[in-house]
């Protein structure tokens, strides 16, 4: 009797199969091997019968025990020996210590500063113990406090508009300005004034109590000296705050101000895409008092972290210091 026959009569009851038998693939495995026996034992025969190839029937021939039917079962495919992770103490303490320090960036920024300490890292590494550190519970996320960044909407009067013609070339072409709600569980409203350069992505922040006109222009009579270059161009949405005082501001130091049509907040993605920046890795990790008094001070420490140390994926990660600093401007040319 075939050895089919004998498994198929001995389990031919309709039971539920019990994990001693062999599953259906193993069955078909050993009708093959049957088959084969049955007809002069040719592999070539066999395969091109079963249309298999001969590599795969040597190997059933060389695993299959008649007493041990399991031998034709599928293997697990896992290696025997796995690659052991070979980074050092040091890289994954100096990762963790970054994360914690830094909770909103993620592996392709902390892999630039891990660079800047001297740790020969890629950023997938990074991504693996930060991946093991959530594992083992060593890492734990801040809780995230409850921001509104929204933007009010409000209808914009007529203002002169950036002509087609003018382009950002340099640093300080057109310095994108923008306030943002910063809104705090208790219904305290404070307004942040963010510049954006275009060009090199560096920014000054101020936060208010309010925005009005007057307090705008003082920002911006603060933020401007912080600009490593002169700015030649402020671009604002027409908002009432970028009106009167500040309007007078700009003219009177010979800034060109240009106002964005109607209900096109797109038009200044630069300083937009900032907003949601600053809210999320500072607003919302910042635990200290919620005053204008302590928040400047921080927001001026988190202004310089921006600058100075997060690397930038759209500046190549580099810092906007770093990327002013190879990219100088070119010689002013002297007057005829």
């Amino acid at each position: 009797m075939s050895i089919t026959g004998r498994i198929i009569w001995g389990s031919a009851s309709g039971a539920r199969r019990s994990p001693d038998d062999p599953s259906r693939q193993a069955l078909q495995r050993i009708k093959i091997l049957d088959w084969h026996r049955q007809h002069g034992a040719n592999v070539s025969l066999t395969s091109r019968h079963f249309g298999m190839g001969r590599p795969t029937l040597y190997r059933w021939l060389r695993r299959f025990d008649p007493a041990r039917l399991s031998t034709l079962e599928d293997r697990p495919k896992a290696p025997h020996r796995r690659r052991r992770p070979n980074r050092s103490p040091d890289l994954a303490l100096a990762v963790q210590r970054l994360r914690e320090q830094y909770p909103r960036w993620g592996k392709d920024k902390l892999v630039v500063l891990l660079h800047r300490q001297g740790f020969d890292c890629s950023t997938s590494m990074v991504g693996r113990i930060l991946t093991e550190l959530r594992r083992r519970g060593d890492l734990q996320e801040p809780l995230l406090a409850r921001i509104s960044a929204r933007k009010r909407l409000q209808r914009r009067p007529h203002a002169r508009r950036k002509p087609k013609e003018y382009k950002a070339l340099q640093p300080g072409d057109i310095v994108e300005i923008d306030t943002v709600d910063i809104r705090t569980g208790w219904g305290k409203v404070f307004k942040q004034f963010t510049a954006r350069d275009v060009v090199s992505r560096f920014d000054a922040l101020e936060v208010r109590s309010a925005a009005t006109a007057a307090l705008a222009a003082q920002s911006l009579q603060a933020m401007l000296p912080r600009f490593p270059f002169p700015v030649r161009a402020i671009q604002v949405d027409g908002g009432s705050e970028f009106m009167a005082e500040f309007e007078t501001f700009c003219q009177a130091r010979g800034l060109q101000l240009f106002v964005l049509p109607p209900r096109s907040p797109k038009l200044n993605g630069a300083v937009e895409r900032a907003n949601r920046t600053h809210t999320e890795e500072f607003y919302e990790l910042y635990a200290g008092h919620w005053t204008v008094a302590d928040l400047q001070p921080a927001l001026s420490a988190w202004e310089t972290v921006y600058n100075t140390i997060r690397p930038h994926q759209a500046l190549g990660y580099l810092t906007p210091r770093e990327w002013l600093d190879q990219h100088p401007p070119p010689p002013i040319q002297a007057a005829a």
